[in-house]
C-alpha cells in the first residue's frame, strides 16, 4: 500500500527541496489518498483498516508539511541535520529582530488608528513580501545543503517563525476589527 519509510519529498515523487510543485503535490496528494483512504477499506481486514488509517494519516502529514513553507524548510532542515530546530530558538539577527518589534507596535496601535483596515493589511503585506524574499533565499540555501548553508537556513526559519506568527496575529487583529471574534 505505502511504504512508510520513503520521505515525505518520495512519497509524493516530488525532489528533495524547498521549492516545490503545489500542482504537482496536490494532484499527488488526491492520488494517495484516493489509494489509502479507510472508507475504502470498509469490508477489509482489521489489520489493513490499521494500515489504511496510518497511510492515510502519513499523506494527510506529509502534504500538510510540504503545503507549508515554514514547515517545509524545518523538515528539510531534519531530514540534512537530524533537528529541525525549535520554535522557541530566535534569530540572531538584531536589525530583523528590531523591525519585529516595530510591526508589532503597528499592529498594537492599529485598533486605535483612523483606518485599522489599511493599517493591518499594510503590515499582512510587509510580512507577505518578507516571507517570499526568505522563501526564496531557502530554495538556493537547500538546492545546495553545505553545513554552512544549513546554517544559514536555520537562521532564516528562525525569521519566518518570527514571521509567520506576526502574521497570525494581524489576521486575528482584522478579524476582532471586523466583529468575526
Amino acid at each position: 500500500m505505502l511504504d512508510f519509510s520513503k520521505n515525505y519529498f518520495e512519497l509524493f515523487d516530488l525532489p528533495l527541496g524547498f521549492a516545490v510543485d503545489a500542482k504537482r503535490l496536490a494532484e499527488r496528494y488526491r492520488t494517495l489518498q484516493a489509494v489509502t483512504h479507510p472508507d475504502r477499506y470498509v469490508v477489509a481486514a482489521d489489520h489493513e483498516k490499521r494500515v489504511s488509517l496510518q497511510a492515510s494519516t502519513q499523506v494527510n502529514e506529509a502534504y500538510r508539511t510540504l503545503k507549508d513553507p515554514l514547515a517545509r524548510a524545518r523538515y528539510l532542515l531534519s531530514l540534512h541535520t537530524g533537528d529541525p530546530g525549535t520554535d522557541s530558538e530566535t534569530s540572531k539577527d538584531g536589525a530583523f529582530l528590531m523591525e519585529q518589534m516595530e510591526l508589532r507596535e503597528t499592529l498594537a496601535e492599529a485598533q486605535s488608528s483612523p483606518n485599522p483596515h489599511a493599517a493591518v493589511a499594510r503590515v499582512l503585506t510587509h510580512l507577505a513580501e518578507q516571507s517570499a524574499a526568505l522563501d526564496k533565499e531557502l530554495a538556493g540555501l537547500f538546492a545546495d545543503p553545505t553545513p554552512a548553508n544549513l546554517t544559514s537556513a536555520r537562521e532564516i526559519v528562525r525569521k519566518l517563525q518570527f514571521l509567520d506568527k506576526c502574521r497570525r496575529d494581524a489576521e486575528d487583529l482584522e478579524g476582532l476589527i471586523d466583529g468575526r471574534y
